[in-house]
């Protein structure tokens, strides 16, 4: 009797372990919610972390919670050194879970241009919403700039990364 008692609560352990270890890695990553305000950014192609079917949708609460950094460097399309608030597109491409080689990124107007995820990886590339302390919006360049560190590496002052520095930037697709 006592043997089975014994038998029975090792086999319920080792299935309780078995289901700890099977929903761990669900539980390891947060969940993205829904967005409460206006969608600013839309997400969709080669991501793991999704609130709509198949696309991330982020807001600027959103976005912001995903760690707001501050660049001071130059752009090709503005006189002078500027102050850009927002956030890092590496820290954003692993909160959606992307795992794509290339993002299209496309803005309100049409624009679009393939931007390799390398650049993120090796460069700490911003997603501005803020610019000289002011929220960006839609006339001056917003809601959302992605802009080089061109003053701290030279080597991206080139014609091909100033085609990358996309404004109005409202969808990627990760590829």
């Amino acid at each position: 009797m006592k043997q089975d008692l014994l038998g029975t609560a090792t086999r319920a352990a080792a299935a309780l372990l078995c289901a700890v270890l099977i929903l761990l890695p669900g539980l390891a990553s947060a969940e993205l919610r829904k967005p409460s305000g206006q969608v600013l950014l839309t997400v969709s192609g080669k991501i793991s972390e999704t609130n709509a079917v198949g696309e991330a949708l982020l807001d600027r609460t959103m976005l912001e919670e995903v760690g707001m950094r501050t660049l001071k460097t130059s752009n090709p399309f503005e006189e002078g050194t500027q102050t850009y608030e927002g956030i890092l597109l590496r820290d954003l491409l692993n909160r959606v879970g992307a795992s794509g080689d290339t993002l299209i990124a496309h803005a309100l107007d049409g624009y679009t241009v393939e931007i390799p995820t390398s650049d993120a990886a090796k460069y700490p590339v911003l997603l501005a919403m803020k610019w000289n302390g002011k929220a960006m919006d839609v006339r001056n360049k917003g809601p959302i700039w992605i802009i080089y560190p061109i003053d701290e590496f030279p080597e991206l002052k080139t014609e091909e990364i100033s085609g990358r520095s996309i404004w109005q930037l409202d969808k990627l697709l990760v590829q």
